[in-house]
């Protein structure tokens, strides 16, 4: 497959207007499911501070920081807080994880030929952007 780390550097936070929308966990838990899902370590960094918006000084987003490092299976390694810039360091044994990835048959098991289906906005009929046929 070629990839033995996700890394998702994003720049989330609070929505500007609703400040009281925080959706930083939910963030955590779905990259965390994208580990568990691949059975491959993530990375995941974002930014900390606030921007307010330069057409309307009353919309603002705080980032929510939070940076962290899941193994294969999303277990939560490190973790930054919410509000201070810095580094998480973990060793992870590639190996032994790509080991576990061959034993668990996911990967054996896909079925990309039946993707075509998620390119498509009824089911059947491929966007003329993604239909490669008699090319």
């Amino acid at each position: 497959m070629g990839a033995e780390v996700l890394l998702f550097p994003t720049a989330i936070g609070t929505e500007p207007g609703c400040a009281a929308l925080d959706s930083r966990d939910h963030w955590q838990m779905t990259m965390r499911g994208h580990a568990a899902a691949n059975l491959l370590p993530v990375v995941a960094s974002n930014r900390v501070g606030r921007e307010v918006a330069t057409t309307d000084s009353s919309l603002h987003m705080s980032f929510y920081g939070s940076s962290f490092i899941s193994d294969h299976k999303g277990q939560l390694l490190a973790a930054a807080d919410r509000d201070s810039t810095g580094v998480q360091v973990r060793s992870l044994d590639l190996e032994a994880m790509r080991e576990e990835r061959l034993s668990w048959g996911i990967y054996r098991d896909r079925r990309p030929d039946m993707y075509g289906a998620l390119l498509s906005h009824d089911g059947r009929h491929l966007h003329a952007r993604w239909n490669t046929q008699g090319v």
